[in-house]
């Protein structure tokens, strides 16, 4: 993740005393956070309260190889219509970010088996590549991601019967996994 200070700044400027305002980061820039693989374009994430973003919420950086790079919040991110246990907030990972104020912003990742959980209900193939990523690097087992699923059911609005395919998909992907790793 980038510098994420304009967002603190926002955040700062609020006089509630509703302080920290935590944000829960999730998609692609959690991920990296934990394997170190595909490097996202935006950041998905929502937010403890109502706040009120700026409109330049971006940063320009240049990556590893030189490369231009714009990194972006995704203003249309939403968990809300997500496979989410309900625990996934309070299970949060903290953050800790150079120049951000965790007294003001507390920055957090989903935790790795919540992050996979979310990518349940869309299950792209993109999605796909992503559990399979946190079970290469050994974050998630294929049995704990069909329970904590499993669990997160009972809060879904959407097709369950899709879900529970995905589900069991996943826990089949993982499982390989498991079995070429000795896990």
């Amino acid at each position: 993740m980038a510098d994420a200070r304009p967002l603190a700044a926002a955040s700062s400027t609020s006089s509630s005393p509703d302080l920290p305002i935590k944000m829960y980061v999730a998609g692609g820039a959690a991920l990296h956070f934990y394997t170190g693989e595909r490097v996202s374009r935006d950041v998905d994430a929502v937010f403890s309260r109502r706040i009120a973003l700026p409109d330049d919420l971006e940063i320009a950086y240049r990556d590893a190889d030189g490369a231009a790079r714009l990194l972006y919040f995704d203003r249309q991110y939403n968990d809300t219509l997500s496979l989410m246990h309900e625990d996934a907030h309070g299970d949060s990972i903290p953050l800790s970010l150079d120049g951000i104020d965790a007294g003001v912003l507390d920055v957090r990742l989903l935790a790795p088996l919540d992050l996979a959980v979310s990518k349940l209900s869309r299950f792209s193939e993109r999605d796909r590549s992503d559990i399979a990523s946190l079970a290469r690097h050994q974050h998630i087992s294929s049995a704990a991601l069909r329970q904590r699923a499993h669990e997160a059911l009972a809060g879904y609005v959407g097709s369950i019967d899709r879900v529970r395919g995905s589900i069991e998909l996943a826990r089949r992907i993982v499982e390989d996994i498991e079995g070429r790793h000795g896990n």
